[in-house]
């Protein structure tokens, strides 16, 4: 196999924030692509940076009294910190605040003029003339033109799903001053990507993304393409534009060329050749990972500006969907919005490495990061299967044979079975199907596992101690547990190498699944990975919590927010928009039942009605009413259910809503009930 000349990008986090979980599940993703080519023999160059410019990284900035630079490189050592902790390898993480991006971000922009790409035409925008600048869709809030719902931001409406200009919002105010912002006109610059249609049809449906992302890019190509505005007005912290005072280009036209940077800044202390990467007719690949959120950026204008520009196009673009926890969003209310440091100080990056694994495909669905699945995975397949091999049978080689292997193996079909999966190992992951390449992997484990248990070396150690026997089977275990770990090196790296040291060996490559180990010297086993303690994830969770509410107490403390206010018994304000996702149904109680195991829960069964085929709606609920109710009592009643809250998977089955109740608790709880004359199914408004 001749080896392949590679560069591989993940999306650039913003430099204005910590990472989190969010991030590291591309991370993730990317790193264990790499690195199995990397095994494989090729050269494949993996880059990053952070993305280090707008509006939003200024205003920070500002608010904590330093300069942008200043924030900018304290987030880029905590970003570079936190990707280290998790085994992410970089051959080079650069920043888009660099020279090496200003001098491609001006020559690219200047081939787009040179070609006619660029037009230039005034626009008005609304301006704070407090805080004197122009301002973005997000920064503005005000009441929506169409349905009237207060607190909306300036490009949609959250609750009517309206879209719109924010000069068209009602009362609108600068959220960044709260002073009202006025219409002001300025000269933007565009990229004329209308120009770019027929190249762009063909390039999407080239083979180079996945159908699903494919199909989304032809409704966009199908509909007139727009002209992306590129320029920004001062005061803007970022690159400005060559011959225009004053005009800065928009964060998103110099960040996708700060792959460019990275891999150039990395050119200048290597041998690689830039060219030999970017060139037009270049041979080498070119593969970026990104999330669904910013597919526009890296399918549309990006590979319109390379081919003006005179630059290839990437060989690949990889979306993946976005991480949901225990079955929602993630949420900094409910703890479930975890940074990347707070993971690292309570947990083993590699159980986030490995389950992520387990359920990555080559999709764009969501991945959910389930706690109780998550225990369960990790322990029951790395704890209880991979690494128990080592540790059931290093101990007889060490102890009646002084760490030596046998001459022979016992079962030496057993790896020659486990060896030939290795290139449909390989072909999963190299198709970024992890979950199936994980499948395969823990049904060898399975195997290996079973041929320890048919075999009983502590059976044999008892009847034959120093036996030849018993170094066989236990040499042919070593040499399974190599194998496997072998194949889960590129997720496992840290854990990979702690068996290398054990087994006392070079570095694994994957062809090194196809050798096996006999009458070679291991060294005294020691405890590869333990087991994932449920204590520390709700420690992890609680801190995540803890530290949500005191960043908003610390707000409430600088609000001029009243006593009065501060102490209303009431849950903190929300707005229209949040109560109106809110589906509220009646629903009759069909059956109830106790939970066996449970103090607090009964279990209901309710009908809702029927749905648009004319077929019964029903779900079940646990709800913690046991203490007010017998179930005999509640068959038949009609209540009020949040109808459209997410499933919950709970100890005792999986919960499709919340009935609701009120009163102090225990024993004074009352169902709500409805009027007489409601239905099942009907919406509560």
């Amino acid at each position: 196999m001749n080896p392949r000349k590679i560069l591989v990008t993940s999306a650039l986090p913003y430099a204005n924030g910590d990472l989190h979980l969010g991030h590291l599940l591309e991370a993730v993703q990317t790193d264990i692509w790499v690195r199995l080519q990397k095994m494989r023999g090729h050269d494949c160059v993996y880059v990053c940076a952070d993305d280090a410019h707008g509006t939003a990284i200024m205003l920070s900035a500002e608010r904590q009294g330093i300069s942008p630079e200043q924030l900018i490189d304290k987030v880029n050592a905590a970003h570079q910190a936190d990707y280290a902790g998790f085994h992410i390898a970089f051959d080079n993480f650069h920043s888009t605040h660099s020279a090496e991006n200003q001098k491609f971000s001006e020559s690219i922009y200047q081939a787009l003029e040179a070609n006619g790409h660029i037009e230039r035409r005034s626009i008005r925008q609304l301006f704070d003339p407090e805080k004197e600048l122009f301002l973005a869709d997000r920064y503005v809030k005000g009441t929506c033109p169409k349905c009237k719902t207060p607190e909306q931001y300036g490009d949609n409406c959250e609750s009517c799903g309206s879209t719109y200009s924010p000069s068209e919002l009602i009362d609108p105010t600068s959220t960044i001053s709260g002073a009202t912002p006025i219409e002001k006109e300025s000269e933007h610059f565009f990229f004329d990507l209308p120009q770019f249609k027929d190249m762009l049809k063909q390039w999407t449906r080239s083979g180079t993304l996945q159908d699903a992302v494919a199909n989304k890019l032809s409704e966009w190509l199908d509909d007139e393409l727009q002209q992306w505005d590129i320029s920004r007005d001062a005061p803007y912290f970022g690159f400005e534009i060559p011959g225009a005072p004053g005009k800065y280009f928009y964060v998103w036209l110099d960040a996708p060329i700060g792959y460019m940077a990275s891999f150039d800044n990395l050119c200048a202390r290597t041998k690689y050749d830039f060219n030999d990467y970017w060139d037009k007719d270049s041979s080498a690949e070119l593969y970026h990972f990104i999330g669904k959120d910013i597919v526009n950026f890296h399918t549309l204008f990006w590979p319109a500006m390379l081919t003006s520009a005179g630059y290839r196009t990437p060989t690949a673009v990889f979306v993946h969907g976005f991480l949901t926890v225990d079955g929602t969003k993630m949420s900094k209310s409910r703890g479930t919005f975890i940074n990347a440091r707070t993971y690292l100080d309570n947990l083993d990056p590699e159980y986030l490495r490995y389950y992520l694994a387990a359920k990555l495909s080559n999709g764009v669905d969501d991945l959910d990061l389930n706690f109780e699945d998550f225990t369960a995975r990790v322990n029951s397949d790395l704890v209880g299967k991979v690494v128990n091999i080592a540790s059931r049978c290093s101990g007889f080689i060490s102890k009646g044979f002084e760490g030596m292997l046998a001459n022979e193996l016992d079962d030496p079909a057993l790896l020659v079975s486990m060896q030939a999966a290795s290139e449909e190992i390989a072909a999963h992951f190299e198709k970024r199907e992890y979950s199936k390449a994980i499948r395969l992997i823990m049904t060898l484990a399975d195997a290996a596992n079973q041929y320890i248990n048919d075999k009983q070396p502590w059976v044999v150690a008892k009847s034959e101690p120093g036996s030849d026997t018993l170094q066989q089977i236990c040499t042919t275990g070593i040499n399974a547990f190599r194998i496997l770990i072998c194949y889960l090196k590129p997720v496992l790296p840290a854990m990979a190498k702690k068996a290398e040291q054990f087994l006392n060996i070079e570095p694994l490559s994957w062809e090194g699944s196809q050798s096996v180990l006999l009458k070679h010297q291991i060294s005294v086993f020691k405890p590869l990975m333990t087991r994932v303690e449920p204590e520390k994830i709700t420690a992890m969770v609680e801190s995540t919590r803890a530290a949500y509410e005191a960043s908003i107490s610390s707000e409430n403390e600088t609000s001029p927010v009243s006593t009065q206010e501060n102490e209303s018994p009431f849950a903190p304000e929300i707005q229209f928009a949040d109560f109106a996702k809110v589906d509220l149904r009646i629903a009759r109680i069909a059956t109830a039942e106790h939970v066996e195991g449970a103090d607090k829960l009964l279990k209901l069964t309710l009908d809702l009605g029927k749905d648009s085929a004319n077929q019964p709606i029903v779900r079940t609920v646990f709800s913690g009413i046991k203490s007010a109710y017998k179930p005999e009592d509640l068959e038949g009643m009609l209540t009020v259910v949040v109808a459209n809250l997410a499933p919950r998977k709970m100890k005792f089955g999986l919960s499709e809503g919340m009935v609701l109740a009120a009163g102090p608790g225990k024993d004074e709880l009352w169902l709500l009930e409805p009027h007489t004359g409601a239905q099942p199914g009907m919406q509560v408004t």
